[in-house]
């Protein structure tokens, strides 16, 4: 994505050892923050009530927001499917 212009931030309520190890499994070329306080989640609306196998529990609702270079959300992807999700992202932004 980074050759499209793209920068790749994720974040999730884990600490930061779980991203160290995590970017290492993963071999992840792009930065990851711990927000355990789940304060950044909370504020864009990736964190809540979702159903995980027939049970009703709170967690991180997986989003992708397309975020300007003015700071400005021009997309919003809540349905990501993580094996395709570059190619998701490309054809929902037009580009191919």
């Amino acid at each position: 994505m980074a050759e499209r212009g793209f920068e790749v931030i994720g974040v999730s309520p884990d600490n930061e050892k779980s991203h160290i190890k995590f970017k290492s499994k993963y071999n992840l070329p792009y930065n990851l923050i711990s927000d355990t306080e789940k304060k950044i989640l909370k504020d864009y609306g990736a964190w809540g009530e979702k159903n995980m196998y027939g049970k009703i529990v709170e967690g991180v609702l997986r989003t992708t927001f397309i975020i300007n270079e003015e700071g400005v959300i021009e997309k919003v992807f809540t349905k990501v499917d993580t094996k395709e999700h570059a190619r998701q992202i490309l054809e929902g932004l037009g580009e191919n």
